[in-house]
Parts: structure tokens; sequence; C-alpha cells
């Protein structure tokens, strides 16, 4: 059993948290009165309980002088910072190294030393905190002090005398990190460095980046020239196409290369010139749609990128985003399902493109002639297409659709009356106009095609709309895998309702708990699982025209009435 536990009361309060460095470096060695003090402290900042100093001693039955003799004690540690003693303020720091014993630092020990840090640091006093940083470095890292020195030069001579302290603490941790914290290992350091300088000034005065290269941009060096083995013309070729304004930049467009195989200067110049060009191109469809493009990349890389590499040219490509705004894709996916339809027909090249879209046009202008006919004056929408697509499968030419629009001028759903019309007609050999001999209504076989294709309609339309209500739900990741796991259970309780009743009652179970997570996607998605069957218009018949008894329904009698059949 642990040697200590938290009762489940006393985890479901607040807590104040220690460092386990803290616990593993500092504790052992610390005076007890300190180790009080700063826990104290930092249950005081954490909870954000306003206490004075004052407050703060009686609380620990201290002094004021006690309090602050301990507050020193801890700052040579370097657990906190007094920022100012009237008033009393403090700083809790972090505890950095959870390895090894903590010394207090003594000054005295490294006057040469600081001497030796201002002579190279001329632009400024260097503060005690600055120096106290200083010998931080020389104790926890084990620099030699010369070391540590040539570091500091290097810094200097690199930034100029305004140089922070976070940089130099920044390199020296670097160089300490490669074991370089003896004065020969950091003078071969640098000397290697120093190999590389004049490529980087090359690099740098090339692509326009101001500033002198650094360590940073030197390990960067190193990764270009030697793990990716781009030369210094290839990587100056690529800082110019890509733009790159920083080291950084340069290595993001050169992992780029290095990730499609161009490392020649030639490869690199011809695969920014097509990159550039999918931009380019991407710009201009978005424009044509009306998408705002804050990052371009994306589009390139899902869309722009797989258009090209079908065979789409750039011109072919904005013609089409053109038609797609005028149709209402304004997206690049919308755009993307309307290509994807193209390339299925071989419809690629910008003549081809074009004419497909003349003929659509010319369609659409005789579809609307036919909504006119039937009395209709709404949006062409889809199944209108779909719809003209058939009938002239079926051989009828536009004098045969419009004598079935002006029949079915003033139905309650002139489309489906036309179906209706044009399916007897095909069924009975009328081909031409002077081939019908009445009205299309009149006759037995003609009705009962009018009433089956307005309830097939029906029907059609009620599937239609639930599933794509479903397929909406199934959009959603955790919805579909609860689906995929009924259906798979509804099977196996077929199977266990025969042969295991036990377990045919644990998988009841597993399926009643997981409807009830489906009802609570689907709420969240503001659907029900009714809203997943389908709607029929009448509930009495379910769109079929006839009862459970094979009467008439009721909805059958009033279509034939209004429409005379």
């Amino acid at each position: 059993m642990a040697f200590i536990s938290v009762s489940e009361e006393l985890s479901s309060k607040g807590a104040t948290e220690v460092q386990n460095k803290f616990i593993t470096k500092y504790l052992p060695v610390l005076d007890d009165r300190a180790v009080k003090v700063y826990i104290f402290a930092l249950y005081m900042g954490g909870s954000g309980i306003n206490y004075t100093a004052e407050d703060f001693a009686k609380r620990l039955n201290l002094s004021d002088g006690e309090l602050l003799s301990c507050l020193e004690y801890l700052e040579e540690f370097e657990l906190i910072s007094i920022l100012s003693r009237s008033p009393l303020e403090i700083r809790i720091l972090d505890a950095e190294n959870i390895y090894g014993t903590p010394k207090k630092l003594k000054p005295e020990k490294y006057a040469a030393f600081a001497s030796a840090v201002q002579s190279v640091i001329t632009g400024r006093m260097i503060s005690t905190n600055e120096f106290m940083e200083y010998y931080y470095l020389l104790e926890e890292y084990s620099f030699e002090q010369n070391a540590l020195i040539m570091i500091i030069s290097y810094c200097v001579n690199l930034k100029g005398n305004d140089i922070k302290l976070a940089y130099i603490k920044k390199v020296a941790k670097n160089f300490a990190a490669e074991g370089c914290t003896t004065a020969k290992k950091v003078e071969e350091k640098l000397a290697s460095y120093t190999s590389s300088t004049p490529s980087l000034f090359k690099i740098f005065s090339e692509a326009g980046i101001k500033g002198r290269p650094d360590m940073d941009d030197n390990a960067l060096y190193e990764k270009w020239s030697g793990q990716m083995g781009f030369s210094d013309d290839a990587i100056i070729c690529a800082a110019k196409h890509f733009k790159a304004k920083s080291a950084q930049r340069i290595d993001a467009a050169l992992s780029e290369l290095y990730k499609n195989k161009k490392f020649d200067p030639k490869e690199i110049e011809d695969y920014c010139r097509e990159r550039n060009s999918l931009y380019a191109c991407a710009g201009e469809i978005a424009n044509a749609l009306g998408v705002y493009m804050q990052n371009a990349a994306p589009y390139v890389d899902n869309y722009v990128s797989a258009w090209r590499d079908r065979g789409f040219e750039p011109s072919t490509l904005v013609l089409i985003a053109e038609y797609c705004f005028l149709q209402g894709k304004k997206s690049f996916e919308g755009m993307d399902g309307y290509i994807n339809g193209l390339y299925d027909e071989g419809v690629i090249t910008e003549d081809a493109v074009r004419a497909k879209i003349e003929k659509r046009a010319a369609e659409d202008k005789f579809i609307k002639g036919v909504l006119k006919r039937c009395g209709l004056e709404r949006k062409i929408i889809e199944n209108d297409r779909q719809s003209l697509k058939r009938w002239r499968e079926w051989g009828f030419d536009d004098d045969m659709i419009f004598a079935a629009a002006d029949s079915a001028q003033g139905k309650n759903n002139p489309i489906a009356y036309m179906n209706a019309v044009l399916s007897s007609w095909k069924n009975e050999g009328v081909r031409t106009t002077a081939d019908i001999a009445s009205p299309a209504t009149s006759g037995g076989e003609s009705s009962r095609a009018v009433i089956e294709s307005h309830y097939y309609d029906l029907r059609a339309a009620a599937k239609a709309r639930a599933e794509k209500q479903l397929a909406r739900a199934m959009k959603d990741e955790e919805y579909a895998r609860i689906r995929k796991r009924l259906n798979s259970l509804n099977i196996s309780l077929a199977f266990a309702e025969v042969d295991d009743e036990n377990k045919a009652a644990q998988i009841s179970a597993e399926i009643s708990e997981l409807e009830k997570r489906s009802d609570q996607r689907l709420a969240a998605m503001g659907l029900t699982r009714a809203d997943l069957e389908p709607k029929y218009k009448c509930s009495l018949c379910n769109d079929t025209g006839y009862d459970s008894h094979g009467r008439q329904c009721e909805c059958l009698k009033k279509f034939i009435k209004s429409n005379k059949l």
C-alpha cells in the first residue's frame, strides 16, 4: 500500500502545486523555516489571497525580520527573487534543475571572471543579478571560465554591446548540450561555425536577409548542406524563388524541395515556376468564385494541384469557376464536384468545357420554356434536367415535350404529369404531334400512368428527404460509428435469439444504450430518429394511393377528381 494517499474529499478540493524539482533537489538541504515560507508563498500566489508581509509573517509565527531573513535565504538558492523591500514584494521562480545539490554561490569566488565579462560587454554595466546568472551557468553546467567568456565574446561580436542576457544563456546552454564546456571544445565549435560563415553571409546577402547569421542559423546551414545535400547555389535559388527573408523560411522552403526531390537549381527553378503558377491560378479561381483566401496553400494542395494533374489548364479552371459561381457553387469544394463530373465524361480541354457549358445553357433555356408552358415560374432544379435527359432518351423531340407541357398546364404537379404523359406515349408508340389523337389524359392507360407517376414521385421525394438527412447525420463521426455498431449488433441479435438467450439479452441491452447515444448525437445536430425515415404526404396510405385493405385512399380520390382522370 502506498505510503501517502489522498482521500476523494481532498482530491476534489483546491491544492497547491509544488514542483518535483523542489522536492528532489531543494527540500533535503533547505532550512525548515525557509521551506514553510516557500510553500506558504506558493499557496498565496496560486490562491489569489492578498496578504501583506505582516499578515504573512503572523500566519507562520515569524517576526518581520525572520521572514525577510528566510526570503533572502531562498533568494540565494534562486527559488525566489526579492523585487522590493519597501513595500516587500517577491516573485517565485522556477526551480531549474531536478538533479544535484543546490549551491549558494559566492560572488567573491568569481571576481576575475566578473572583471573579464565586464571588459567584453562594454556597452553597459552588468547588474548583480546578471552576474549571478553567469555564475549559475559555471556551476550547473561545469563550464570552464575561459570557455564561458569565449561564448559571451562570440555573442557580443554577433549581436553587439546591447546583447541580452537571455540570448547568451540560450547559446551557452546549446554549447553545454553538445558537451562543449571546455575552452578547447568551445574554440573548436566556434572554428567550425566560422568555416561556414562565408557561405551564410553570401546566402543572407543574396536572399536580402538583414542581420548577421548566428549559431541557430549555422545549425540550419549544416542541416541544409549536410543532411539534405543542397549546394549553396541551390539554397540561394530556393531563397529567391520562395521569397524567404529568414533562415527559418529558407528551412521551410528547402524542406518542401527535399520532400519533392528537387536539388539542382534548374529543378528548383522549374518547380517554383509551376508552384507559382498554381498559386496564381488559385487566386484567379478564388476571385471568380468570390472566395476569400487567407492562406492559398490548402487550396493549392487539396484542389488546384489535383485539377492541373488531371489536365485542366488554368484558363479552363477559371472558366469553370465563373460558371460554378453563376450556378451557386461558390466554393472550391462545390467546384471540385463539378470538375469530377467533367473528368468522368472526358471533358477536359477549354473548348470541350465551353461546349459543355453552352449546351447546358441551351438546355436550361429550353427547360425554362417547358416550365413556362406548364404554368411554372420557378427556378430550374437538377430534377428538371434529369427529366429532360430521360425524355430525350425516350426519343421525344422538342415539339413532343412542349405538347406534353401544354397538357400538364394547371395540374397540381406538372412535371410528374408530363412524366406520365410521355411514358404513356412511349408505350403507345406516339412519336409525333400528328399521332396525338386525343388529350393524353382521356384514356384509362394514360390515367393509370399519371396516377402511378404521381405516387412514385411522392414516395421518391419522401425517401430523398430522409436520405439527405441521413447523409447529414453520417458526416458526424461519432454518430456514424454508433450506427455502424448498431447495424452489426442487429445482425448478431438475430442469430443470438435462436442460439443463446443470455447473449441475446446482453446484445439487446447494448443496442438500447447505443440507441440512446444515437438519439443524443442526432439531437445535437437538430435531428430526431424520425427525420431519418421517409415522411409521406399521406399517412393513411404512405403515398401508395391504397389503404391497408386495398381500397382507394381519400388522397387518391381527390387526385383523380382534381385532375379529371
